[in-house]
């Protein structure tokens, strides 16, 4: 059973010092800064509709050459949202990833 920090002082400067650490280490990291947060947004919105596009497209160009009862259009742009979300989850996970390793190994 772990104790609380209010009742264990030596386990509260021990939080407080590795959030201390976290933080300096955040503020001399140069690579990541808001361009990177912005280029990762751009990267995951990117990953998911390009596959959604081009879901829409092949639907598009189903309908006119396979004419069926089934909306190719539709099936195919869900099909192609799937796709990205899984790509854009792939690349977040990864980068998650890479940060929690770093976060280890620094401590």
């Amino acid at each position: 059973m772990k104790s609380s920090p209010k009742k264990d002082p030596h386990l509260f400067s021990q939080q407080v010092g590795i959030k201390e650490n976290r933080k300096i280490k955040a503020i001399h990291n140069d690579h990541k800064s808001v361009w990177f947060g912005l280029g990762m947004m751009g990267m995951v919105g990117w990953s998911i509709t390009v596959p959604t596009i081009l879901g829409a497209l092949l639907g598009m160009w189903l309908d006119k050459t396979h004419p069926e009862s089934l909306p190719w259009t539709l099936t195919c742009l869900i099909l192609g949202l799937f796709c990205g979300c899984l790509i854009a989850w792939f690349w977040v996970s990864k980068e998650h990833k890479e940060m929690n390793k770093k976060e280890e190994d620094d401590e």
